[in-house]
């Protein structure tokens, strides 16, 4: 039977392969889908998170519409009274849906795996479509995200990964001690995108040279510009979200607020162009005391890296980000960053219980 509205509710805290089943199977015999993300104020993960993920993840479902909203009302299936306070919530939930695409409110299916969904689609005259879980359940991915990573769908996993960030002056050993650090930890690697940047800055600078009838030009020759620097940030970006999906860290060479300060460096100013920074889980800074200045024919700025470490430590303490100097020898560097990780894995993947019905 095909339905004109389904409903498909729950808190997805967070969302993982059982709750999409769910909703394709809903969208597949329904022209308009609202799934609402009923959420409360104790739970650490955002309702606006959890909304972004799934719409991000149903996008190419027909119909699909996610709609979040806070309901801290208690959980008594049981209870007449709470009941009528928890419908509230989801036919303001429904009217929301119906105010932003003109269709209707009223929906004539729930689709639901739980025990309480013939209750819930009969308070709303609607009829009951009983959809078999899947195994796994969001209780146990938030009792083992690491190990039940699987469960999540892309966006999720993008979006809960713990992202480092190894940042520093050069020659400080950011990409050495980076590399290493994902490999300790099994996890996916970003590197540095301002280096490749260059080089290919320069081999285009030199090809209008030539095209010019000019003389090839050094790297200290190289016109740099906001726009430099604003396409480094994008292109980090992208290779760090191309990453965060594979596993629950990525370990990132630099990231975009990186090269806001870099570009500070080369201008002489901040970037006059948006380059939007997101907050690591972590960011580790490479101390450039004691740690030998290497040319390697790209690097020009030794006399600059005390400014640099400066730079950075300001700009960390601003932002009130978490962050770690690492000084001292590059084992000992490597064990304090494994430890630093640890610690932000285990504060990032760690929510608080949801609200639980009434004994």
């Amino acid at each position: 039977m095909r339905h004109e509205h389904a409903l498909v509710l729950g808190k997805f805290y967070p969302p993982h392969q059982g709750h999409h089943h769910l909703i394709r199977q809903a969208a597949a015999a329904s022209a308009r889908t609202t799934v609402a993300v009923l959420g409360s104020s104790v739970e650490t993960m955002t309702i606006a998170e959890r909304v972004a993920w799934l719409a991000e993840e149903h996008a190419g479902d027909p119909g699909v519409a996610v709609v979040g909203d806070l309901d801290d009302h208690p959980i008594d299936f049981h209870d007449d009274t709470v009941w009528t306070d928890h419908i509230g919530v989801v036919r303001s939930v429904l009217a929301r849906r119906a105010m932003a695409d003109g269709g209707t409110p009223v929906v004539d299916a729930v689709y639901s795996g739980e025990d309480y969904g013939p209750e819930l689609a009969a308070r709303l005259g609607a009829a009951h479509v009983a959809v078999p879980r899947l195994p796994g359940s969001a209780t146990a991915v938030r009792a083992d995200p690491v190990g039940r990573w699987g469960a999540l769908a892309g966006p999720t996993r993008r979006g809960l990964a713990v992202r480092v960030v190894v940042l520093g002056a050069e020659s400080t050993g950011t990409t050495t001690l980076s590399r290493a650090l994902a490999e300790r930890l099994g996890a996916p690697w970003v590197g540095e995108r301002g280096r490749a940047h260059t080089e290919e800055k320069l081999a285009a600078t030199r090809a209008l040279a030539k095209a010019a009838g000019e003389a090839a030009p050094a790297l200290d020759d190289l016109v740099w510009t906001d726009g430099d620097f604003a396409d480094i940030a994008r292109a980090q970006i992208a290779a760090e979200d191309a990453a965060a999906g594979r596993g629950p860290v990525v370990v990132c060479d630099n990231d975009a607020w990186a090269a806001t300060v870099w570009a500070e460096r080369y201008l002489g100013r901040p970037c006059g162009l948006p380059i939007p920074c997101r907050d690591p889980a972590l960011y580790l800074l490479t101390d450039h005391v004691g740690v030998p200045f290497e040319q390697d024919g790209w690097r020009d700025g030794e006399h600059l890296r005390a400014w640099m470490t400066a730079r950075f430590v300001r700009g960390l303490r601003g932002r009130g980000v978490p962050w770690a100097l690492l000084s001292g020898t590059p084992e000992h560097r490597l064990r304090r960053a494994a430890a630093a990780c640890a610690e932000a894995v285990r504060g990032r993947l760690r929510w608080a219980d949801p609200l639980l019905p009434r004994s």
